[in-house]
Order: C-alpha cells, then structure tokens, then sequence
C-alpha cells in the first residue's frame, strides 16, 4: 500500500507539472479541494508550457505524450470510448503517438533467447536493429533457418507488464478515493476506466493472444480475394515475442507509390470497405485498428494488415441487426430500421416507434440530397450514437468499436478515392448476408439448435408445468392478479412457460427435420 501511495503522489505530480490536470478542470469542472491538492504537489516545478491556442482536448493529449507510456494507452483507450469522455475529445485523443525510444538489439537478443530457449535461437539469423518502437513493444526483422520468407519479430519491452500493472494499480486508488469522496465525480466512471483500461492491457501484454486473433482473421478470410493476413510462426512465439511474416508491401498511405505500382485506388477503396464488412457482418470478429499505419498493399494489390492487438467482435444477432440496421438505411425504409432496433433491444420499449422512426429519417434523409462523394456513413453513425442518448438507450459497447473502425475505414477509402461512396460498396455484402441467414439452410441450422436447447431443458418442464398450474389455481381463487404489479415472480414463471411452449413448437419441428434428414 506505501508503494502504491509513493506511486501514486508521483503520477499527480506528472499530472500536475504537465498541465494534465488544467485541461481536465477545463472540461469536467474537478472539486475545489482536488485543484487545490494538484496545485500543492506541483509546487516546486515549473509547468510545461502549453500552447493556450489549442483546444482543451489537444493540451491534454500532448500532456499525456509527455507522461510516457501507461497514460499514452489510456489516452489511446479512451478515444475508443466516446461513451465516457464524449466525441470531441475522442477525436483529439485519436492522435496520441507512441513512438518512443527503441532498447538495445542486444537486450532484444537476450529476450528472444530466454524464450524460445537455445535450440530454436540458433535457428533465427540475421537479426536486425529495430525498425519500429512503441510504448509496449518493438519490431525486428530476421530469417528463420529452412524458411524461404524473411519475418518480423514482436518483442514486448522489458518489465512493461510490471510497470503498468504498478501504475494502474496507483490509478485504481486514486480512482476509488476520488469516486468515494466526490459524488459529482462518479460521472467521470474513473473506476470503470481503468478496470477496462486493465483488461485490454492485459491481454495486449500477453503476445500469444495476438497471434491467436491473427490466426483467426487468417482463417476467416483465407478465401477473400484482395485481403492477406501474415503468417504466424507459432514456434517462434511466445507470451513476450510474436514471429510473422515479414510484409512485402508499400504502405496504402503512399498513394504516388501504389499508381507507380499500378494499383487501381477506387478498387482498392472499395475492397477495403467490403473486407472490412465482412469481418464484422459475416465472422463477427474484425480488425479493430485499421489506421493507414497498419496497412499495406502488395505488387497484386492485395491488402495486408498488421498489429492484431485491438480485435472486435459481435454476436450473431448483433451482426444480424447490424447488418439489417445498414441495409434499412440504405433502402431509406425508416420504419424497419426503428422495428429492428426495439427487436434488438437497443431501444426501451417504452419509446415511441414512430417518434423514433421519425429521428432516424432525420438523419438518413438528408444524405441522399447530397452529391455521392458527401455521403459518409461514418458520420451518419455517429449522429446514430447521438440519438442514444435522446432516447435513453443504454451504451452498447461492441459497437462503440465498430463505429470507431468504420470512421476510419471510411476515411482511409476517401482518401484513395474521394468518390467512394460507402453505401454502395456496401450493399453487395450486407444483401448477401441477409439473404444467408434467411435461407433453408440457415433456417434449417436455427431449428436444429432450438431443438437441442429443448431436449436439455426437457427436464424442467414438470417443474414449469406444476408453478403453471398453481399460479392458475391463484388466479381461479381470486388470489392472484397479474396486473397489480406484486407477485413478480410469478409472473416471470407464467413468462417462463409461455417462452417454453413457443420454443417447444419450434423445437419438435426442428427434430422432426433432423429425423427426417437422419432416416
């Protein structure tokens, strides 16, 4: 507890001398007996000196660059959560850098060494000085004896794990004495920060992790054209260092180089969209951070991604209202939109339909009196995330994720071809994903599964039978009313069997299909 203590004056220092703690105060308006503890541990050092023509958000972001790298990753975490902090200062937060110093390649070999123990070392040739540094890990490039392709080697930064988990350990503190102290703070959901800003770090800590999310999007999408993910070497990786394939390729920004190369930029646009959303429509797990920094384009014009820290995923009914949401949009049906968001459950059911229908037109409609290169459907997410907020709907965080990525996937595309128009690419896969998942087959996959669930649950229906029928003998003697709002538990039993039975009849259809099938 003094560790963390010591630790945590010291961050407030850091806080305090970089004009953190300023811009915060400007934004969130902190209690007076916390400016006043900043401004007493800043004593005795001079502050930087930050521009005062920039934004709030912009002062804090360099305060954080000069912080080092626990609060370089919780900036960077926060501008993925427009929920906490809200969208303008996400879109500042967006630009933090991690670039910082690379350790030696000496130290790097000692690592690597350790790791995959002396024989499969001897195995690694020509190890380069690093050719990229960030706050958690850096890259080196190398050949693997017996192996025709040159790799790049991932290695995370001697005692990051250690270092991070002590200053969000200091972080936690401080987030729970200010949560418990100030009741106005609770709005900033401190704690809730730094337990998520913990988890994701922990997994990013753990390299196997991201070569599992790699060979994942590598097998998902080993059949679509214009897309390749590097291959992992899984001998070569461990929890502290990631081994795969070098890429062969220019990076999508150069966009000079590309014509040089003669790649077609509206095409390449238009393949990135549509990877993209199959990813998210069709797997339900995409890759999270596709800025122009970690993505590349081969001689066939093939995209190739890097750095699989930050995956998303989304549940199959999410993909299935994701994709219906999108398609509704684009077909300018606002009814069916505003239907699927109360299916989904995005929407209290208390609302207004129509009301609610009539707040998505207004943001759709609008966009189709517009010339096709104005049209942006990152945007037009974003003022769908604003309406959240109007009708009380609670924060669906898997999509916060997917709306981000889509911003930037969409701008990246403008930039190689400002006439892409999203909407259009797009219709293609959300229209064959909507036409899968309503085919016989699908059907056919649904009953099946509803029907296993049924014969598990078979058991319990005595017992659902019985609390039935008690309830209607309550009711018979005028003991029960359903309506009166008392007798909660009763009424979720009578909701219980009521689900029970429609399942039931889905379900003995579906084994009907099965025994057919079978016999």
């Amino acid at each position: 507890m003094f560790k963390r203590i010591f630790r945590l004056f010291k961050i407030a220092r850091k806080l305090s001398t970089s004009g953190a703690i300023d811009t915060i105060n400007q934004m969130y308006n902190l209690p007076l007996i916390l400016n006043l503890f900043f401004e007493l541990i800043g004593i005795g050092s001079a502050k930087k000196t930050l521009n005062n023509q920039k934004q709030p958000g912009e002062k804090l972001c360099i305060a954080l660059e000069g912080m080092g790298t626990t609060f370089i990753k919780l900036g960077q975490f926060l501008a993925t959560r427009p929920d906490i902090i809200g969208e303008e200062l996400t879109k500042n937060l967006e630009k933090l850098q991690d670039k910082v110093p690379a350790f030696d390649t000496y130290e790097a070999k000692k690592i690597i060494k350790k790791e995959v123990g002396d024989k499969q070392f001897q195995n690694i040739l020509e190890l380069s000085d690093p050719i990229a540094a960030a706050s958690i890990a850096q890259v080196h490039l190398a050949k693997i004896k017996n192996e025709n392709k040159e790799v790049a080697i991932k290695i995370l930064r001697p005692d990051i794990e250690k270092l991070f988990n002590e200053e969000l350990d200091a972080l936690m503190l401080f987030a729970y004495i200010v949560e418990n102290t100030f009741s106005k703070a609770k709005r900033l959901k401190l704690i809730e920060v730094i337990h998520l800003l913990r988890e994701i770090t922990n997994i990013e800590m753990d390299l196997r992790f991201e070569a599992a999310a790699a060979n994942e999007l590598y097998e998902n999408t080993k059949n679509d054209k214009s897309f390749n993910v590097p291959k992992i070497y899984w001998n070569y990786t461990t929890k502290n260092i990631l081994t795969l394939d070098k890429v062969d390729g220019i990076s999508i920004r150069e966009h000079e180089k590309l014509k040089n190369l003669g790649v077609d930029l509206k095409i390449l646009a238009e393949n990135l969209i549509q990877n993209f959303l199959k990813q998210a429509v069709r797997d339900g797990f995409f890759h999270g951070d596709m800025h122009q920094g970690n993505l590349f384009v081969d001689q066939q014009g093939n995209i190739i991604p890097v750095d699989f820290g930050i995956m998303g995923r989304l549940d199959k009914n999410n993909r299935k209202f994701l994709a219906e949401i999108l398609y509704g949009f684009i077909q300018r049906d606002y009814v069916k939109v505003a239907e699927v968001h109360f299916q989904a459950g995005l929407v209290p059911q208390d609302a207004s339909k129509e009301k609610f229908a009539q707040a998505l037109r207004s943001v759709g409609e609008p966009i189709f009196g517009q010339s096709i290169k104005d049209i942006s459907g990152g945007n037009l997410l974003a003022q769908l995330f604003e309406i959240t907020e109007k009708f009380n709907m609670p924060t669906q965080t898997p999509l916060l994720l997917l709306q981000k990525t889509m911003v930037v996937v969409e701008g990246v595309s403008r930039k190689l071809c400002p006439e892409t128009n999203i909407w259009q690419v797009s219709k293609p896969v959300l229209e064959d994903w909507l036409k899968n998942i309503k085919s016989p087959k699908s059907t056919l996959d649904t009953a099946i599964n509803t029907s296993t669930e049924i014969i598990k649950r078979i058991p319990d229906f005595p017992d659902l039978m019985d609390k039935a029928n008690y309830a209607l003998q309550l009711m018979a003697e005028g003991k029960l009313n359903l309506g009166s709002g008392n007798n909660k538990n009763l009424e979720i039993e009578q909701m219980k069997l009521k689900n029970f039975k429609n399942n039931l009849i889905i379900g003995s259809f579906g084994i009907v299909i099965v025994v057919l099938l079978v016999f």
